[in-house]
């Protein structure tokens, strides 16, 4: 049962269930009533997106990030804008940095500014040790990630399963002839984490050593990373990035220093295909998770039922960095 059902059986319009479901005063007694007796006889419970519909009011969903520049985020803020807007949704962006009491802040603005709902892109909402303010948010209105998990009533994921496609690349890279795959990333996030477990599960599975660098989030620091790890034994065979970024400054590395091998990248940003060679990386489907995203919130916005976790399988898009017949 959903405010559409509701409607029909109650025999009024949508917006009519809208304005009971507000108290607005622009509603005959009678007619209140009888909705309201429809609702009580099916057992109906209203969520927060549902009392938006129907009326005139302009629909409002706030979107959070930490850092528009990131290539990831500006996709995925831009398609989610794009998306709203086609179902006749306006967006307020708030991009918060890392900090946990600008995070916290934000989310409270968007609660008492009456968003309709609320999506967080990306994994570094995630805390640690208390989520409990976003918890504290669900209550109000729905709450989507986008590549996160947070397990709570009213909160719904969709992310990629990052840590399985990892290790599916170390195990094509190992089929490849590769023994010496090392592994650069920058950020301990739960995508992070995830992506660390998945490298060190291929590695385990192949019976292969474990060679891991955490370096800071730039195209040079990758770079110089790279030049001294070819110049110490045992030197890499292979390197596997945590964002293309990384990814590129490792591509740089080996083209100062006359050399090639495998290079695999993640995310298939726009600077996969701006490298010499271009870059193989996998594609954690950013555009398709903020497409489910905005169909669950759909979906809860018409009553329906919505699962909290969705999990998409990554795809490796192979350019000239890295070719494989198997991942």
């Amino acid at each position: 049962m959903n405010i559409y059902d509701i409607a029909q059986k109650a025999k009024v319009s949508i917006a009519t269930v809208s304005r009971v479901l507000n108290n607005s005063p622009n509603v005959r007694e009678q007619t209140r009533e009888r909705v309201l007796t429809v609702m009580r006889e099916e057992g109906y419970v209203p969520n927060a997106f549902a009392r938006g519909l129907g009326l005139n009011s302009m629909r409002m969903v706030g979107v959070m990030c930490t850092e528009i520049s990131d290539l990831f985020f500006a996709g995925a803020v831009g398609a989610l804008e794009k998306l709203l807007r086609e179902n006749g949704m306006d967006t307020v962006l708030c991009c918060t940095g890392n900090d946990l009491q600008r995070k916290k802040d934000a989310l409270a603005a968007l609660v008492n500014r009456k968003v309709d709902a609320i999506i967080l892109i990306g994994s570094r909402f995630r805390e640690e040790k208390d989520n409990s303010h976003i918890c504290t948010a669900a209550e109000s209105v729905p709450v989507l990630i986008v590549n996160g998990l947070i397990s709570a009533p009213g909160v719904y994921c969709v992310l990629c399963d990052e840590k399985a496609a990892m290790r599916r690349t170390v195990s094509a890279l190992y089929r490849d002839g590769c023994r010496r795959i090392h592994y650069l990333f920058d950020m301990d996030t739960y995508s992070g984490q995830e992506k660390l477990a998945g490298y060190r599960l291929g590695c385990r599975e192949n019976g292969l050593p474990e060679y891991c660098s955490k370096i800071e989030k730039n195209v040079e620091a990758a770079q110089a990373r790279v030049c001294g790890l070819l110049t110490q034994p045992p030197a890499p065979d292979a390197i596997v990035c945590a964002e293309d970024l990384l990814a590129a400054g490792a591509l740089n590395a080996l083209h100062g220093a006359g050399m090639q091998m495998p290079v695999v990248g993640f995310d298939n940003s726009v600077i996969a295909s701006c490298t010499t060679p271009t870059l193989t990386s996998v594609d954690n489907l950013c555009r398709t998770m903020c497409e489910m995203a905005v169909r669950i919130l759909l979906d809860l916005g018409s009553g329906k039922p919505a699962p909290q976790k969705t999990v998409l399988s990554a795809q490796l898009v192979q350019r000239g960095s890295f070719q494989t017949n198997e991942w």
